[in-house]
């Protein structure tokens, strides 16, 4: 009954804190740490043990499979200079440092690898959350979320490769090379697999349920056989879910779509916020059961320091050198110096992260505990909280600083894409002569009606330029949908119809909510 009223007031604690970071424009993951070191605190509150071994497999699948779905392939070959450079380059060149400062602190270097690998992926899940809520330029938003995606690749082969020395006690310069070799081409091949097959799935399934909970099987068991074969499970999911994202959309129907999205996002939103609680309850049992706090906060505090300088150097010295290379200062993938600024200091470390580290074996094969694993843990947890605190509540302060803000009126192009696959949709249904002319009528009329309301809206809102109309506009629109939510479900409640009926007015009255209100 403790862990599940614990798990309950977790999941509490989540729901409460969400309008409040948007309230106090502070992101999400910062206020979930907070809690997180706070709830430990009280003695009535029990400590929370989780499998490592139940870690990675459960956490890193969602939320990587999530992540694919809200870019496309193409906008990252768009950006592929910059986020190369970050991803793969930066994070090797980070792992790096923090293994000779954490070796020359006294940890062995195995195990001072495990501590590079853990800390060197940012996560962008912070940092996008102020760049959307600030409306950063569309590349800066796709090298952060691309460099967030990719880098835990990246971090994570050298994860699993450190981690298995370290359990084995085996390491050779060949063995190293052939891990990765197999890390990398096991996960690609994993994922082309998983998403050729799932594609196929797909197109034989006309059913939401279905089709989402194929899109749910496969990111968990692509990342399962992936590691399972010694691939790097992160890559396999990554390649299944931007394969999917590109080719499978046309084999999903409407609902399915919907009721995917709906899913991911959700799931995304859940996992990220317990992981980030997390933190707080690993620190404080590390620091109650273990005497390794006093002499491993000067190695936190500088593997801090290390990681802020590291980013800030190497993303200022990347773009001058490819000014310089290019003896150009207009190219798509060179940031403004301003963009620069942004960039190398949304450096804040997260989920995966935390999970890594909350990941780390007890044991070796041999049967011994593993040896500064208290250490590496702390180190890890205080390196992703310092990120946190100092960039994640820094950041926005410096973007409305520095005036990065988009002049994209994202409204106004939601609006264009809209009207113009509409008349698309229109155009063809006129010149469609195979079908009936009474046919053809009818569905014309259809869409003739949706473009005349969302031309009216459109014009509505904007009429003498005028702010507030745009505001009295959906207040009106909002209690036009009450009244007829509230009509349906009288006539659900009283009988007068079925549930099945009134379920399915309900899905349209309320996807016409969200598609001219949200």
């Amino acid at each position: 009954m403790e862990s599940v009223l614990l798990w309950a007031a977790l999941l509490a604690g989540v729901v409460v804190l969400t309008p409040l970071a948007d309230r106090l424009r502070v992101p999400l993951p910062v206020l979930l740490t907070i809690f997180g070191l706070a709830l430990p605190l009280l003695p009535f509150v029990p400590n929370l043990r989780i499998d490592p071994d139940l870690i990675l497999p459960v956490v890193l699948p969602p939320l990587l499979f999530a992540a694919t779905q809200r870019s496309t392939a193409h906008e990252f070959r768009s950006n592929a200079r910059p986020i190369l450079l970050l991803a793969v380059f930066l994070t090797l060149a980070s792992a790096g440092l923090v293994a000779v400062l954490a070796h020359a602190a006294g940890l062995p270097w195995g195990m001072a690898f495990v501590l590079g690998a853990i800390v060197a992926p940012p996560d962008p899940v912070a940092a996008t959350a102020v760049a959307r809520r600030l409306r950063l330029p569309g590349r800066v938003v796709t090298v952060l979320e691309g460099e967030g995606m990719f880098n835990d690749a990246t971090a994570l082969v050298l994860y699993n490769v450190a981690v298995a020395a370290v359990v084995t006690g085996e390491i050779s310069a060949g063995r190293v090379g052939l891990d990765l070799l197999l890390g990398v081409v096991g996960g690609v091949v994993v994922g082309l697999v998983a998403g050729w097959l799932g594609h196929r799935a797909l197109g034989h399934l006309h059913d939401p349920f279905p089709e989402t909970l194929v899109t749910l099987a496969l990111p968990f068991a692509a990342y399962l056989i992936a590691e399972e074969l010694h691939g790097s499970g992160v890559l396999a999911v990554l390649t299944l879910g931007l394969l999917l994202r590109s080719v499978s959309h046309t084999s999903v129907t409407s609902g399915g779509w919907l009721l995917g999205r709906s899913v991911w996002e959700f799931l995304d939103y859940v996992i990220t916020g317990i992981v980030f609680v997390l933190i707080g309850f690993e620190l404080t049992y590390v620091i109650e059961h273990s005497p390794v706090a006093g002499s491993a906060l000067p190695l936190a505090l500088g593997v801090v320091g290390a990681l802020i300088v590291l980013r800030l150097v190497w993303v200022w010295v990347s773009v001058l050198v490819v000014r310089r290379v290019t003896a150009r200062r207009d190219l798509p993938d060179t940031f403004t110096n301003r963009e620069t600024a942004v960039v190398s200091w949304a450096g804040m470390r997260g989920v995966v992260s935390v999970a890594a580290a909350l990941a780390l074996p007890l044991v070796t094969d041999d049967g011994g505990l593993v040896a500064d694993r208290d250490k590496v843990v702390f180190v890890a947890l205080v390196t992703v909280l310092a990120t946190l605190v100092l960039q994640g509540l820094t950041l926005a302060p410096l973007v409305q600083r520095l005036h990065v803000g988009s002049t994209v009126d994202e409204a106004h192009e939601i609006a264009a894409l809209r009207e113009r696959a509409s008349r698309a949709a229109l155009d063809s249904v006129r010149a469609d002569s195979t079908y009936p002319q009474a046919v053809r009528d009818a569905v014309a009329h259809q869409y003739e009606g949706y473009l005349s309301a969302q031309q009216a809206l459109a014009d509505a809102r904007s009429a003498g330029g005028d702010e507030d109309l745009g505001v009295k506009v959906d207040e009106l629109l909002r209690l036009a949908n009450e009244v007829e939510r509230t009509l349906v479900i009288r006539e659900r409640n009283h009988g007068q119809v079925s549930p099945e009926v009134a379920d399915e007015v309900l899905q349209d009255v309320e996807a016409r909510a969200v598609r001219d209100l949200d």
